[in-house]
């Protein structure tokens, strides 16, 4: 039973079935165009994610070069000096603080010569600069 002034069941609003359809459609294009197509890479600005570097080994205290090359070169130089020396496992890892902490005090001396020399790259000749002002041997 239908109430008075309505529209039977069969019958369905010509504009809203329009509407639907090219709901439908458009979604269609969306869904084939998603698949078909190569995701674009994340590109950051310059600089950007050099700083995101700074920051994440700025707060580590883990060691940032490898042990075992390390412990070779340890062990090359020690051969010039003396040949069969063994090490103790802490000794090379003791080694291998200083070094690094060495090359990192190093680094940010010769980043503040670059600086002052009013550029951004560090080059060789800042390097020599530092060392010089820290009076090591070249």
């Amino acid at each position: 039973m239908q109430c008075p002034g309505s529209l039977p069941r069969s019958v369905s609003w010509p504009p809203l079935v329009k509407r639907l359809q090219q709901l439908e459609e458009s979604t269609a294009k969306i869904k084939r165009k998603k698949t078909g197509g190569v995701k674009k890479s994340r590109r950051y600005r310059p600089g950007t994610v050099a700083l995101r570097e700074i920051r994440k080994y700025q707060k580590g205290s883990e060691l940032l070069i490898r042990k075992l090359p390390f412990q070779r070169l340890v062990r090359e130089i020690a051969q010039v000096f003396k040949i069969d020396l063994r090490f103790q496992s802490h000794a090379v890892l003791a080694l291998q603080e200083a070094a690094e902490a060495y090359l990192v005090g190093l680094f940010e001396d010769t980043n503040l010569c670059a600086v002052h020399a009013k550029h951004v790259t560090i080059m060789s000749k800042d390097v020599h600069l530092a060392r010089r002002i820290r009076g090591e041997r070249m």
